[in-house]
């Protein structure tokens, strides 16, 4: 058993359970924030019924993500002291920053937004939406601007400080702004973003399409897939731009990585083709099994199709990456978004003819949605994490000085052993497996019980005093009230 093998696997178990989660939160921020906001414009009760359901959704999926992300930390000290104490004046600023800026931000409005209902004015209210949502998104700011540092290092300098007799290097700040706005971290800030809006987008006209198929909460269901199939569409294109442009930095920042994704060995004269699909073999340097448009990459890399793309054998062996892993998530990923675009595509053009009811294969296709989305958003972290091997940071340029990097294997604890990493392994499985059992279980609960009707919002009000009954329904029969709720949507 190797630890650094292990302490690999342990981190990347940890974290792509944890990254089911986050984005979720993200993409239902902004459909939960546009249906406050309907509701806030017409004050109609069936707005307000989406409101509230997902509302406790996203509780129950922001709890899994607070509980899921503490575990990471901790295995920075346990498992990777020597990285952490590398780039602890980097890492510590962007969470702190993160804490403060963006957790106690989403927490906190969380309150009022839960537990605010009826106690808090409208305005309030949708207020508390906005600034969680904008505090999920926060989040996600910090932790990809300490990650992309990693990958594209800049504003810092190396300095060597005696730790137990021995010089050990650190990175340490010379410039805040520089390492936030670091070559790659807008990039992977607005592609990470928008996969998470994509997640979300496709979650909610998930459970909404189901509704209408079991014929269940239709009222709500209608409006809410009208906001979320074009956010879904809207979306997916453009992760698909966003990844273009990602790519495209890649060939200047991290050249091994992209001849990976490519499973691009052999630099030539010619232009350089894209593989759609392939077997890679790196002993053999081939593509088995493969099919490859020519010229497409030297396209999508250079908006050229005659430049040729630099590969795999202009980087040093000892420096390049594994390739099989990279090309099967990297196609993965785009096979996956394309089909997004394709079935929210499909769902917006059916749903304007007013037929999309009459589809009923396509709207089970949108109810599996959510698990392309999630697969395509874990294949991008897989991509860009086993793409950057064997460094954990990157060596750069600041100044004119070379700075040296951090290899993952030089990134490990000393004192910790395969038996103990392996031992919290199996531990942390059993763990994350009841979680994830209770997640579903909760969630699947919440799902079946649906939003309330208006009608029951409406008696719900009446009861606890604010509204009269007779009021609260002349309220609904007018145009922004029933009328509004009695229109067909589909």
């Amino acid at each position: 058993m190797d630890v650094e093998i292990l302490s690999r696997l342990q981190f990347a178990g940890t974290i792509m359970f944890h990254y089911l989660f986050p984005p979720l939160s993200i993409g239902l921020g902004l459909q939960l924030f546009l249906c406050e906001l309907m509701y806030f414009r017409t004050r109609n009760l069936a707005w307000e019924a989406a409101a509230r359901f997902w509302t406790r959704v996203f509780a129950v999926n922001f709890a899994m993500g607070v509980a899921t992300g503490i575990v990471m930390e901790f295995e920075f000290g346990t498992n990777w002291a020597v990285y952490s104490r590398f780039v602890g004046d980097v890492f510590g600023s962007a969470l702190a920053a993160e804490g403060i800026f963006a957790f106690f931000l989403e927490s906190g409005f969380l309150a009022v937004l839960v537990f605010g209902w009826d106690r808090v004015g409208p305005k309030m209210h949708l207020f508390s939406t906005a600034m969680v949502f904008l505090g999920s998104m926060f989040s996600a700011v910090w932790i990809v601007v300490a990650n992309s540092w990693q990958q594209t290092p800049a504003g810092y300098h190396i300095v060597y400080h005696d730790v137990q007799g021995e010089m050990m290097p650190r990175a340490e700040i010379t410039d805040f702004w520089g390492m936030v706005f670091n070559p790659s971290s807008v990039d992977r800030l607005t592609h990470t973003l928008i996969g998470a809006m994509v997640l979300g987008a496709f979650f909610v006209a998930s459970v909404c399409s189901y509704y209408l198929l079991k014929s269940k909460h239709e009222e709500v269901a209608k409006r809410c897939l009208q906001l979320a199939l074009p956010s879904a569409l809207l979306f997916s294109f453009a992760a698909a731009i966003t990844g273009h442009h990602s790519a495209q930095q890649l060939v200047e920042t991290q050249p091994a990585k992209l001849a990976a994704m490519e499973a691009h060995f052999e630099t030539t004269k010619e232009p350089t083709g894209l593989w759609l699909f392939g077997w890679p073999d790196a002993e053999d340097e081939e593509v088995k099994f493969g099919v490859q448009l020519p010229y497409l990459l030297s396209l999508m890399v250079y908006n050229d199709p005659t430049i040729p793309v630099p590969a795999m054998d202009q980087i040093p062996e000892e420096e390049r990456p594994p390739v099989w892993l990279p090309f099967q998530t990297f196609h993965l990923m785009v096979g996956l978004g394309t089909l997004m675009i394709v079935v929210s595509a499909a769902g917006c053009w059916f749903w304007f003819r007013g037929t999309l009811l009459e589809h009923r294969k396509l709207m089970w296709a949108i109810v599996l949605m959510p698990l392309a989305a999630m697969t395509a958003n874990q294949a991008g972290w897989i991509t860009a994490e086993v793409g950057r091997q064997p460094w954990i940071v990157y060596p750069s340029t600041q100044d004119g000085v070379e700075m040296i990097g951090l290899k993952t294997a030089d990134g490990l604890s000393e004192s910790v052993t395969a038996e103990q990493v392996l031992s919290s392994i199996i531990l942390f499985g059993v763990i994350y497996s009841l979680l994830f059992a209770v997640w579903v279980f909760v969630l699947n609960n919440k799902i079946q019980h649906g939003p309330e009707s208006p009608e029951e919002l409406v008696e719900y009000k009446a009861k606890i005093g604010k509204g009269d009954m007779s009021e609260l329904i002349e309220h609904q029969g007018t145009s922004r009230g029933r009328g509004m709720m009695d229109e067909g949507v589909l």
